[in-house]
């Protein structure tokens, strides 16, 4: 094609010099007839060269460094999430859902920032790489609606139908090499804002164990329920061991976090003082709490675990020192429906502790919990005793493994085998518990106790429908629901985790 195109060019060189040279004297003929010469040898060598690169073999393709690419979903998706799958395996059960860069261990990070990808869409929302692995960012959100009809009450107050919103939770998080990562989120509920998690942190692994250090406002490590996020909880509310056993600060405070990894189970210290929206007119309360749990057993499919927790809080002198407690017992969004201890101000500290002891086989589970709290009161009057045990059981009738996470000893997002969205059953999980809370050294004692039925459909791994019946009792001395009541509430909820 191109010798083609060189005799086309000198057909048309000499067609465009003929009528020049019939117009032209003897003298400028020669010249004419020098420079056409000159030009047919040029165009001569050019055919030549021509005419040998194309009779040479072709040559390879010259090899590119391969460049990272953007791919949201594919085969090389797949690719990437299989080595990281095999390096989450290593720290996880292979039944939990992928973990953000914010709960990575090293080697976890080292694997995702190794993967030939820019962006991978994973667990609802993208996560996006730079070229050379070493930052780490995705977006982290979670949305979990409830309704709840509460019947059988001797106070019709307490027979009524609510709706509301567990969490609407925006944030992000992301890593900085292997090491560095971060977090942060805000929770709308109840229409208003407040700062939830907010940290930074550095890992590394020392030898046979791994270390992370995280600073900022924090959820608590305390309890197997209590350590879990709200929409990791089999069911829709956690346990009175959960939501009562617990500083009088409430589940997050601002706090230094070392924790400590091995291969059978982990263990935290936290320091904190007070949540981040607290006010800062006054000194913050003090807390030091100290969780440890271990997997003495641990197959691919079944494993034991053991926890013990406790903590210590001295409560800020100039503060209300307020110890009265409201604790959920028959659904959250019922606020007529609580074990109630009266107004009680005067607390100088709280001290608790507790234990836990579970694990599973195959597609059942098993989890009891059981702890204290001892709240001191000024004027030598006597402790404030809290006391609060739960044992729940669950089964996946459609075989897959309960979501247990054995590096953090909690439960955690499922892995659902067979999603809806695959033309799958998804996960579906049936589920009991039984628990008791007694509030004692006070005037106004109380207890209460319920026993729940429910049952999970996991469509996939961030979305998940709820339904829990529960059979409550109260006996409260102070408020406006005095006295023996008893009745049913029934709870359904819809989830998603990204």
């Amino acid at each position: 094609m191109k010798t083609k195109l060189l005799a086309g060019a000198a057909v048309s060189a000499l067609l465009l010099a003929a009528p020049a040279f019939a117009q032209s004297g003897p003298s400028d003929q020669a010249e004419l007839v020098k420079l056409l010469k000159a030009q047919a040898e040029e165009i001569a060598a050019l055919r030549a060269r021509l005419d040998k690169i194309e009779s040479a073999p072709a040559a390879a393709p010259v090899a590119r460094a391969a460049a990272p690419v953007s791919v949201p979903q594919g085969a090389q998706v797949k690719r990437a999430a299989t080595a990281n799958d095999e390096a989450i395996a290593d720290s996880f059960a292979p039944q939990l859902a992928p973990v953000g860069p914010a709960d990575q261990s090293v080697a976890q990070a080292r694997a995702a920032a190794n993967a030939n990808v820019t962006t991978e869409w994973r667990g609802g929302l993208p996560i996006f790489r730079s070229a050379d692995g070493k930052f780490l960012f995705k977006m982290r959100g979670r949305i979990i609606n409830h309704v709840s009809s509460t019947f059988g009450s001797n106070y019709d107050a307490r027979n009524i139908t609510t709706t509301g919103a567990r969490a609407l939770r925006i944030g992000i998080e992301g890593a900085v090499g292997p090491h560095f990562f971060y977090q942060f989120e805000n929770d709308f509920a109840d229409n208003t804002s407040d700062v939830g998690t907010m940290f930074v942190g550095w890992r590394n692994d020392v030898g046979k164990v791994s270390y992370d250090v995280r600073f900022g406002n924090m959820f608590n490590d305390r309890s197997f329920e209590g350590s879990s996020g709200s929409d990791a909880p089999p069911f829709l509310e956690r346990n009175v061991v959960a939501t009562s056993i617990i500083p009088q600060r409430g589940f997050y405070g601002i706090a230094l976090m070392p924790r400590l990894f091995w291969k059978t189970g982990h263990a935290s210290v936290t320091i904190s003082g007070d949540a981040v929206d607290a006010t800062q007119a006054i000194n913050d309360s003090r807390t030091v709490l100290g969780r440890v749990h271990w997997n003495p057993f641990k197959t691919d499919r079944s494993i034991v675990h053991v926890g013990l927790w406790g903590f210590d809080e001295a409560l800020s002198s100039r503060g209300p020192g307020t110890l009265t407690r409201n604790t959920v017992i028959g659904g959250r969004f019922n606020g007529n429906l609580r074990v109630q201890t009266g107004t009680l101000v005067g607390g100088t500290g709280t001290t608790g502790y507790g234990a836990e002891l579970g694990g599973y086989v195959g597609s059942l589970w098993v989890m009891g919990e059981a702890g204290k709290r001892v709240a001191h009161l000024n004027a030598g009057r006597p402790d404030f005793e809290s006391k609060a045990w739960s044992l729940s059981t669950g089964f996946f009738v459609t075989g897959d493994l309960p979501p247990y996470n054995p590096r953090l000893g909690t439960f955690a997002q499922p892995r659902v085998l067979r999603p809806v969205f695959d033309g799958g059953p998804g996960a579906i999980e049936v589920l009991a518990r039984y628990e008791n809370l007694e509030y004692s050294g006070i005037p106004n004692a109380t207890k209460g106790e319920a026993a729940t039925i429910g049952t999970n459909w996991y469509l996939d791994s961030i979305m998940r429908l709820q339904l829990n019946l529960i059979h409550w009792k109260t006996n409260n001395r102070a408020g406006s629901f005095t006295g023996k009541d008893s009745g049913e509430t029934i709870s359904a909820g819809f989830g998603i985790t990204f």
